[in-house]
């Protein structure tokens, strides 16, 4: 019987090729290949700037670290999400601000305004499954209360949102290029993508230890780089991107047309185009999700919870804060999520 994974990455001769030119070049970091991947990146986001680094936490960082990000500020932030959306903030003395979610599994604008206080200084939506937040309500939020938001895009490689790709609305975006991801660099990697030019240089300078020029070092910085083997496989990997979507939408289509009626399929919003990184149905508490999952996996069919625990309830949250909101659909989805292979 075949083996159906949850994900897998592919290997073809054109990333061999890409890999292999990138080895034989004698430069390893930050050259030719990384310019021409973030010029590439750049344009297919629409934005004016991509900054590679070493992974989506990287990207965090260095994010909080340019823009200030101060011990006691708040960030307005969904519970649901990979605990890394939220460790850079935590590391700077920052709070996440948790809010629930709605059907699309992304960021409740319902629940924003009720909780910015004074030291509220941002929003961080998360795009979650490929599925974008509702961005233009976000943005009126912000604008409405001088917020800045910083799009989590780690799962959403070519989302749009009406028509524009995510990663382009806020004052930046930051992308995961973990093996799972839509766009892959085979190992760790991420980048920020932003309008900001200023911002740029400053993610650019901190990335490489604080230095504009050899050995000038401006500030105290970090060793953040990315590497000319993985630019190479990224940029065979984004040459792709549209046609693997499109692959994984199809893939989409089959399960809500086969699935609808049995089990809740996720919508897709009139604004918004889902990449489907992951394909997420909830299973009526009433039944068995976990003998499901077992069943599958009889079958040779991987499947996955995402996420099991909700940030606001993970071990090393609770013991840095008391007061943490009831999120009662995020709560609920928990013990109901089940993602399927695409």
């Amino acid at each position: 019987m075949k083996e159906i994974p949850l994900s897998r990455v592919f290997i073809n001769e054109e990333v061999r090729e890409a890999a292999l030119r990138a080895l034989n070049s004698g430069a390893y970091i930050l050259a030719k290949e990384c310019e021409a991947f973030e010029a590439e990146l750049a344009d297919y986001t629409g934005t004016k700037h991509a900054v590679l680094c070493s992974s989506w936490t990287a990207g965090g960082f260095l994010l909080h670290r340019a823009m200030g990000l101060k011990a006691g500020d708040e960030i307005l932030v969904p519970s649901h999400t990979a605990f890394p959306t939220i460790e850079p903030m935590i590391h700077f003395g920052a709070k996440p601000v948790f809010i629930d979610i709605d059907e699309t599994y992304c960021l409740d604008v319902d629940f924003l305004e009720a909780s910015i206080t004074p030291r509220t200084v941002g929003i961080l939506p998360v795009h979650l499954y490929g599925h974008s937040a509702n961005l233009d309500r976000i943005l009126d939020v912000a604008r409405k209360h001088g917020l800045w938001v910083i799009e989590d895009c780690a799962q959403a490689h070519g989302a749009r949102f009406k028509g524009k790709r995510v990663g382009s609305m806020g004052v930046a975006g930051a992308f995961s290029f973990f093996p799972s991801k839509n766009l892959t660099v085979m190992g760790d990697g991420g980048c920020v993508t932003t309008n900001d030019t200023a911002l740029a240089d400053e993610l650019r300078m901190l990335r490489n230890h604080g230095r504009k020029s050899k050995y000038i070092h401006e500030v105290v910085g970090y060793n953040l780089r990315f590497n000319e083997i993985q630019a190479a496989i990224g940029r065979v990997e984004l040459r792709n991107i549209d046609q693997l979507n499109e692959h994984r939408r199809r893939i989409a289509a089959r399960y809500t047309e086969r699935l609808s009626g049995i089990v809740k399929t996720p919508p897709e919003k009139e604004w918004a185009h889902a990449v489907y990184h992951m394909y997420v149905i909830r299973i009526p508490q009433s039944r068995d999700r976990d003998e499901l999952a077992k069943h599958l996996q009889s079958k040779r069919i991987g499947t996955g919870i995402h996420y099991p625990v909700a940030n606001h309830q993970q071990p090393a949250v609770t013991k840095l804060y008391s007061n943490l909101p009831k999120l009662p659909n995020t709560e609920a989805i928990v013990n109901e999520i089940l993602s399927l292979p695409v």
